[in-house]
């Protein structure tokens, strides 16, 4: 098991690099994180540009953390000469997690322990480590992500977010030495191809977004028969934290940067949807983007038919369903808004400005290029509506 390489200025064009990270005599390279040493408190730097660290699992026997770092952006990259730098704790501690606390000046690690146990660690130098508190996250484990998010977009008021690998999330406070929870734990997303995220660190203060982007993992190993990869990553997307009735909630929206894939518009007029009119019957594709904005009126369910992949809303549960998984969606003045991306093998739907998050991969027939968009038990009403055709991020 080795750390790939890829890299892009768009987040939708990607380059694959040589393999980072090989196996050595400490074990195979699992899950972690990599950060810009801009302070040189490694001591790594050795030109004018800070050093890039990683900090990886060694999955031997047994488990240890340990430290890379590369001085050409990422090219070539050595491992430390004295690692592990943080020995084994608890069966199979993985997944570091690091991120520079600027109020201390200090770095602060989330670790993966056993079970629904993680637990926060510091220093100074990424070398020596002390424990800090720890953390659990009933229905959660592995690959953890932690980070301090504005509400509401107001830099006073921060709260800081700690998830796992299927997107559990706890939203609390963190002093620099104990996380505290304050809601949650809440879920993320509602998909079946989803696990294992990272969030960039050192995004410019003038973009100042949290850009996330995950493993596409498949729930079927028959997805990608024939094709020339078997995995994925997920749509690049980025995270808000909201304020919400009970208490701030984490929205998610696919980043600005897909829009540059868009090729031709088609604008479906507002009408009437029933159950026998399919205003989609004439739009014929492989990959598109849909923006949608339904009124429920009295129809009991609305379904979109996607090149084969069914996704329905039930009016009375406010409940969206898609393969076997749901997600809550409740209207707002009696609409619905839905954004979706359509892929050769994946279906990413947004719902409800950024509350719903679905990412779901199935075996999509190439010969089944149709969309159909209808409604059954009354009758609904199209608001808006618009299907942009894609084009291919590859060459």
């Amino acid at each position: 098991m080795h750390w790939g390489h890829a890299v892009s200025k768009d987040l939708v064009h990607w380059q694959e690099l040589p393999v980072a990270l090989y196996p050595d005599s400490h074990g195979t390279m699992y899950s972690g994180s990599a950060v810009v040493d801009w302070n040189n408190t490694t001591g790594f730097q050795t030109g004018k540009e800070p050093a890039m660290v990683a900090m990886f699992t060694a999955a031997g026997r047994p488990f240890t953390q340990g430290l890379a770092y590369s001085n050409d952006r990422g090219r070539t990259w050595m491992k430390h000469a004295d690692n592990p730098v943080l020995g084994h704790i608890v069966h199979e501690n993985r997944d570091p997690k690091v991120i520079w606390y600027a109020p201390e000046k200090k770095w602060v690690m989330a670790l993966y322990l056993d079970h629904n146990d993680f637990a926060l660690f510091a220093s100074r130098d990424l070398k020596q480590w002390e424990k800090l508190c720890d953390v659990k996250l009933p229905g959660d484990a592995e690959c953890p992500e932690f980070f301090e998010m504005a509400v509401d977009g107001n830099p006073q008021n921060t709260r800081w977010i700690f998830y796992g690998a299927n997107g559990r999330y706890l939203i609390g406070k963190f002093n620099g030495k104990n996380f505290t929870p304050e809601s949650g734990p809440h879920d993320l997303q509602h998909g079946n191809c989803w696990y294992a995220s990272q969030t960039y660190n050192d995004i410019p203060a003038r973009d100042g977004r949290r850009i996330l982007i995950p493993w596409g993992r498949l729930p079927d190993g028959e997805i990608f028969r024939g094709i020339s990869f078997n995995q994925m990553m997920g749509l690049p997307v980025e995270l808000e934290l909201t304020s919400a009735t009970a208490g701030p909630t984490l929205e998610v929206q696919p980043v600005r940067e897909l829009k540059s894939l868009r090729g031709k518009t088609n604008k479906i007029k507002a009408q009437a949807l029933t159950a026998d009119n399919n205003p989609l019957a004439r739009i014929s594709g492989d990959l598109f983007e849909i923006e949608a904005e339904i009124e429920v009126g009295s129809a009991r369910e609305i379904s979109l038919n996607l090149r084969g992949v069914l996704a329905t809303y039930d009016v009375i549960s406010q409940q969206l369903a898609c393969l076997g998984n749901h997600g809550k969606l409740p209207p707002q003045d009696g609409k619905i808004s839905l954004r979706i991306f359509v892929d050769r093998r994946s279906v990413d739907i947004f719902g409800g400005g950024g509350r719903l998050y679905m990412p779901m991969a199935s075996a999509i027939s190439p010969a089944n290029r149709s969309l159909k968009l209808t409604c059954q038990g009354g009758e609904s009403r199209i608001h808006s509506l618009k299907v942009y055709e894609l084009k291919s991020a590859w060459k």
